[in-house]
């Protein structure tokens, strides 16, 4: 029996890690867009935050994520077993690109633009909501397509903690050596990386800056 036949044999429980797959990712990316862009708007408007921002998110990148599980599991509140320190771990994978992307899309918005912005009488934050957050969307969606494909990833090792996904499917299969478990998790993880890459991707093109010009000119 192949993989996709082991599916079809098994698709009340396939659709039920699936479901528990993309609820960690969704769950988790959400949370990191609502603490990443304020983070990525406060380094790009305070020099001196931006290194200790930037910094403290590119050291959360390098550590490894069965170790960060780990170390989360012992933290009251926030650790256990099960799919809420997963969804933490996955909040602080997610958040570097959205930081980074969200700098950089704010850095990049061309000076006179600001001027003109100052000049019609817009204070500080009439101008990031009405003219530089809309300026820099596409870059920020493509802080939040590499965020949510990395969630995706990541999102199968919180398995080994008991937070379900198709992890589960993985895990199970190593422990047997059966190839067809592993495939059985893998692949449907491959797919809905892939797909959350291009539809995040479509729209990120959609409100590019280049796209923007050529639209208005």
């Amino acid at each position: 029996m192949g993989f996709l036949a082991f599916l079809s044999a098994n698709r009340t429980e396939a659709v039920r890690l699936t479901l528990e797959h993309a609820g960690l990712v969704l769950v988790s990316t959400a949370v990191a867009v609502a603490i990443g862009i304020p983070f990525g708007i406060l380094a790009s408007r305070r020099p001196s935050a931006e290194r200790w921002i930037l910094g403290g998110a590119n050291l959360l990148q390098t550590i490894p994520s069965l170790a960060l599980f780990g170390l989360l599991i012992p933290i009251p509140y926030v650790g256990g077993i099960g799919a809420r320190t997963a969804i933490v771990a996955l909040i602080l994978y997610a958040l570097l690109p959205i930081i980074r992307a969200t700098h950089v899309g704010l850095g990049a918005i061309d000076p006179s633009v600001r001027e003109a912005a100052l000049a019609m009488g817009m204070d500080a934050r009439q101008r990031l909501w009405q003219v530089e957050l809309p300026l820099a969307f596409g870059v920020i969606l493509s802080g939040i397509r590499v965020a949510t494909v990395i969630a995706v990833g990541v999102a199968t090792i919180g398995a080994a903690i008991g937070a379900g996904g198709l992890g589960v499917y993985i895990f199970r299969g190593v422990a047997m050596v059966d190839n067809r478990l592993i495939l059985a998790g893998a692949v449907p993880a491959a797919a809905m990386a892939i797909g959350a890459d291009l539809g995040i991707g479509a729209l990120a093109t959609r409100f590019s800056p280049d796209r923007r010009r050529r639209r208005a000119s």
